[in-house]
């Protein structure tokens, strides 16, 4: 064990964990030394072509805290309708949080939702506090309740796995694959791995829509030279772009986002998506 990831094992279990659950009224998801709270906005009803848009698909809300300099540090990606993007703001800044995106990742939806991301650095139970009372000026749900038994993802998972080249994993009726990048990326000179926790891998959700059709959304997460490469290659797969743009402010290599959708047969969709991977840096198996 080196060092740097003895001092970070040393502030994790410094961490009181279990009043940051309390604060948040949740339990986190552990990846390593990071704390993973899910907001999902289960009180709203979207649909976008037709399509009611599962919480797992697009409207999954989140925050992460990786013990850091002292304290943690936690980023975070939160789902609001335009009338709370305002109040959250401002209660979130007010309590020394920083915003570091706000924008859509869908076009089209009904209601429109937005994606506000967050940061923040200091005394985990204080950030935990800052972010409840932010979420506060939102409907988003701040107690959770025992989620219904979730509908089998009706799809070819095996196959889709084939192709994506990763396993995927089934979250609230709808198939997710998480795509690491090659490059190590840190943020304010800190490594943000595990890059599925942290918000930094390539997110690729399928949602079955009936007769081996699914909506696909999610993001790829590219450098600079891939933009338009990747864009070109979703377009040219009848695959949309619907979103570009940044997450966070200090991260090392500058990265890009790219949301994209659409609503087709399942295997095709597979294979524009992984024709679009093998464009990025990204891992395979």
């Amino acid at each position: 064990m080196g060092v740097a990831q003895f001092i970070a094992t040393a502030q994790a279990e410094d961490i009181n964990w279990q009043a940051v659950d309390q604060t948040l009224g949740r339990k986190a998801v552990v990846s390593d030394d990071v704390h993973r709270y899910g907001f999902p906005r289960s009180d709203l009803s979207v649909s976008l072509d037709g399509v009611a848009i599962k919480p797992a698909l697009a409207l999954g809300g989140w925050v992460a805290f990786k013990p850091a300099h002292g304290g943690a540090m936690v980023m975070g990606d939160l789902v609001l309708l335009e009338t709370e993007i305002t109040p959250v703001m401002s209660k979130m800044i007010a309590s020394g949080l920083e915003i570091t995106a706000v924008h859509n990742h869908l076009l089209r939806a009904s209601p429109a939702t937005f994606y506000m991301h967050v940061a923040g650095h200091g005394d985990p139970a204080r950030l935990a506090s800052a972010i409840r009372d932010a979420l506060a000026e939102s409907k988003t749900p701040l107690s959770v309740t025992a989620p219904a038994s979730p509908p089998p993802v009706d799809l070819d998972t095996a196959k889709l796995d084939q192709i994506i080249g990763v396993k995927g994993q089934a979250n609230g009726g709808v198939y997710q694959f998480t795509v690491k990048r090659r490059d190590p990326i840190t943020e304010d000179g800190m490594p943000l791995t595990p890059v599925g926790a942290m918000g930094v891998a390539i997110g690729i959700n399928f949602q079955p829509t009936g007769n081996g059709k699914a909506a696909i959304t999610g993001d790829f997460v590219l450098s600079g030279d891939e933009v338009n490469p990747v864009l070109a290659t979703l377009l040219a797969n009848g695959i949309e772009v619907t979103a570009l743009h940044s997450h966070m402010l200090d991260e090392q290599p500058r990265l890009f986002f790219m949301h994209f959708w659409a609503n087709d047969d399942a295997i095709k969709l597979a294979k524009g998506l992984r024709a679009a991977l093998d464009k990025t840096a990204s891992v395979k198996g």
